[in-house]
């Protein structure tokens, strides 16, 4: 799933870089990434990625929710909210105020739940070529 997830955003990684994040996911480093995966009849439908860091402005770590996918055909089942919130507990449970994430404009599909769900922000993302 998670290299469906890459080719949605036209991107791929290294081999490495596989074994390493999921190297990450099962491992017990608090700030490494956690994941939550939707199950439905068995099979696996959807998954998210999240880490939780400091923040300049604020005392307590806060959660990059950093990937989120739905298989296509499953898609407005109401799998994406339900990770989310899944997110938004963990994060609750950690005491931390802030969940984010960013998604590309293209993407209307998801943003029609993320703005259902959350608050858009006027900050724009740069990064070093």
């Amino acid at each position: 799933m998670w290299t469906a997830y890459l080719e949605f955003y036209e991107t791929s990684v290294a081999p490495e870089v596989y074994e390493s994040t999921f190297a990450r996911l099962l491992g017990d480093d608090p700030h490494d990434f956690s994941a939550f995966v939707a199950e439905k009849d068995g099979e696996l439908v959807g998954l998210t990625h999240y880490l939780f860091h400091r923040h300049a402005w604020k005392i307590e770590d806060v959660c990059y929710l950093q990937d989120l996918y739905a298989r296509p055909e499953h898609r407005g089942s109401g799998i994406g909210r339900a990770l989310i919130e899944a997110v938004y507990a963990a994060a609750d449970a950690r005491g931390a105020p802030t969940v984010y994430w960013l998604t590309q404009d293209f993407n209307e599909t998801a943003r029609k739940l993320y703005d259902r769900i959350a608050k858009v922000t006027p900050f724009i993302r740069y990064q070093r070529p």
